[in-house]
């Protein structure tokens, strides 16, 4: 799937992010675009200037270390000044290597793989008792899928029949050192979670109007959570990026390699 410029915009943004962090989850974030891209411009219900609105639509990204994609699209939708991006990782911002609750806009501290699943499933059971109307969507990594927590969260939203709960997999088929398929295979992925009582799909995760169309149709069915699963490209945008592990996290950066993935991606 080809990228339209407003991606490859934002692509530019993550690199100019990374750039000024020395440091980042770059395939991670890569891969998350369309996905938030998505959530942000369409679908979810928020206020930038209230992000406690007790009638927000809740976005979880459990797979924390994409957390460079979630802040630039935060940033754009004003949750907070554009000038905390070229903080990152800095001891003077708010923006770390992992999402922190302390950042507007950011439901809960994710990073510790499996966990955010099920903080969404509680603030899910939650607006039931409430009688509330928001949602809450969990973006979860393929690699993060390894985790029992997942599992337990799954068999728990399957039992109390969550359909206010959507979980996202970004199935980009690698985690931090090899491929999925190769650590422990998650496949059959989509009978795994009709299984555990989720109304599932099948999505291109790079392709803004499947997915516009496919978040769109939540709740799938009246009696089941949901589940959709995205594949994705780690990496996607640079080519030499693309399913490279070398790529799966970067601690030192080199102008000179900023400059190169800008030019890929046709932007200086």
């Amino acid at each position: 799937m080809a990228l339209d410029q407003r991606s490859k915009e934002l692509r530019k943004v993550i690199v100019k992010t990374l750039q000024a962090g020395g440091r980042g989850h770059v395939g991670s974030a890569f891969s998350l675009v369309e996905i938030l891209r998505v959530l942000y411009d369409d679908i979810l219900r928020y206020d930038p200037k209230n992000p406690h609105w007790p009638d927000r639509d809740r976005c979880i990204l459990s797979k924390g270390h994409g957390c460079m994609a979630l802040y630039v699209l935060l940033a754009e939708k004003g949750f907070f000044p554009e000038l905390e991006l070229w903080k990152f990782c800095k001891v003077d911002g708010i923006l770390g290597g992992h999402p922190e609750h302390k950042v507007p806009g950011i439901e809960v501290s994710t990073g510790s793989l499996g966990h955010g699943f099920s903080l969404g499933l509680g603030m899910a059971l939650n607006a039931r008792y409430q009688k509330a109307d928001y949602r809450i969507f969990v973006i979860v990594g393929d690699g993060e899928c390894n985790e029992g927590s997942i599992w337990e969260a799954a068999l728990c939203a399957g039992k109390h029949k969550i359909n206010n709960l959507t979980v996202i997999i970004d199935y980009n088929k690698h985690q931090s050192y090899s491929t999925t398929f190769e650590v422990l295979d998650l496949e059959p992925l989509v009978d795994k979670w009709r299984a555990f009582g989720f109304s599932t799909k099948e999505v291109d995760g790079h392709n803004v109007e499947e997915l516009k169309s496919t978040f769109l149709q939540v709740p799938f069915e009246a009696d089941k959570p949901n589940a959709i699963i995205c594949h994705t490209i780690k990496g996607k945008g640079i080519s030499y990026v693309e399913n490279n592990l070398k790529w799966h996290h970067k601690s030192k950066v080199a102008d000179e390699e900023i400059q190169r993935l800008l030019k890929e991606l046709g932007v200086s």
